[in-house]
């Protein structure tokens, strides 16, 4: 009976982790097509250069692939040493979580200034040299959800010359039409807009931190109930 159970949620935690692992793999190679074939596509934010979308999606899918990996081989090797460390790695991300989120909410108000602040330091590297990636950055932004500067156009003023905005800004983009001030821009700022994405999708953002915050807690539950199991039948395993 005791040996029924400890397959039952062996082989539960395993294909638990095996997907989890492949989202992971999935996620790596997204990154690194990303860093490969977008590799001018960069961070808008001069202070922390390496924020890159690839970067990101690289580090989040390395984490996930150990982990899934670490659940893979403790479940399917009945290992209590790495069962108890695949716990304590999701254990670490969940309180890391938690904690980040906690603080996030506590400082909002100095996270939304610095955030403001920081890009628009980063436009005075707009056209500089070895800044192609912000600049494709900006400009992309830009274009796709119709908006200019952080705020508003004025902030391109006060790092270009004069009345002179790039010509993603353009509500009818063209070469060189952000030259001319008699060309209608995009009024509103993209810092904006993203604020407004993020309220239009809160619902979505909501439900998808809820689905991991469950997955991470069945991760933890399954291990810790082998875990369990195989202590109480009273198996010698080597770490």
């Amino acid at each position: 009976m005791a040996r029924g159970c400890i397959c039952c949620v062996k082989y539960m935690l395993f294909l638990f982790n095996l997907f989890f692992w492949l989202g992971g793999c999935g996620l790596l190679g997204v990154g690194v097509w990303l860093s490969v074939s977008q590799g001018s596509f960069a961070t808008l934010s001069p202070s922390f250069p390496a924020l890159s979308a690839s970067n990101l999606i690289i580090t989040l899918g390395t984490v996930v692939m150990v982990t899934g990996f670490l659940g893979c081989l403790g479940a399917i090797k009945e290992n209590k040493c790495l069962l108890l460390s695949f716990f304590i790695v999701l254990l670490i991300i969940l309180l890391a979580e938690l904690i980040l989120l906690t603080l996030f909410f506590v400082y909002i108000e100095e996270v939304r200034e610095n955030a403001r602040q920081d890009l628009k330091e980063g436009l005075v590297l707009y056209n500089t040299e070895n800044n192609a990636g912000l600049r494709d950055a900006w400009n992309t932004i830009q274009r796709e959800w119709k908006c200019c500067g952080v705020t508003n156009a004025d902030d391109w003023s006060r790092v270009m010359q004069e009345k002179v905005v790039p010509d993603s800004c353009c509500q009818q983009s063209h070469l060189n039409c952000g030259r001319n001030a008699s060309n209608a821009f995009w009024i509103e700022g993209c810092y904006d807009k993203a604020e407004q994405w993020v309220d239009a999708n809160k619902h979505l953002l909501g439900t998808i931190a809820m689905c991991v915050l469950i997955i991470q807690l069945l991760g933890m539950a399954f291990s810790m109930t082998l875990y369990q199991q195989i202590h109480r039948a009273g198996k010698k395993y080597e770490a």
